[in-house]
């Protein structure tokens, strides 16, 4: 998903003009932000668009982090919070769990998030690991 490799400086001045990334302070700009992040979701990237999808998506999880408090939930409810947000169902997560069943065991929570799962939600997500261990 992620190209990597040096960046056009003007063309991601560009990008950067255009999607306007900068501290997230309210709800609002925090829904602009992920709308501006879903449109990059399923494409590959050019070096310049990653690296304004790193830059986007760290603005909103500092966000976040501030104003959500994801110390009193847990892995499924964070798992939950994520789909919800991205409109993901659980058919997007069979190729993450593996099979159509683990991914229904984990949803109903008759089965916990392994390490090897957590990562593999981070990367799907883009987020930190940590939050579905």
């Amino acid at each position: 998903m992620i190209a990597e490799g040096k960046i056009n400086r003007q063309l991601y001045g560009r990008l950067l003009a255009k999607a306007l990334p900068g501290i997230i302070e309210t709800e609002e700009e925090n829904e602009r932000m992920l709308a501006e992040v879903d449109k990059l979701w399923d494409k590959d990237l050019s070096p310049e668009e990653a690296k304004l999808f790193k830059l986007m998506v760290k603005l909103i999880q500092d966000f976040e982090d501030k104003h959500y408090s994801l110390n009193a939930t847990t892995p499924l409810d964070i798992l939950k919070h994520f789909m919800e947000v991205r409109a993901a169902k659980p058919r997007d997560l069979w190729e993450v769990f593996g099979s159509r069943g683990i991914t229904s065991e984990v949803l109903s929570g008759k089965r916990a998030i392994s390490k090897a799962h957590a990562r593999k939600l981070a990367a799907f997500f883009g987020v930190s690991a940590d939050l579905f261990i």
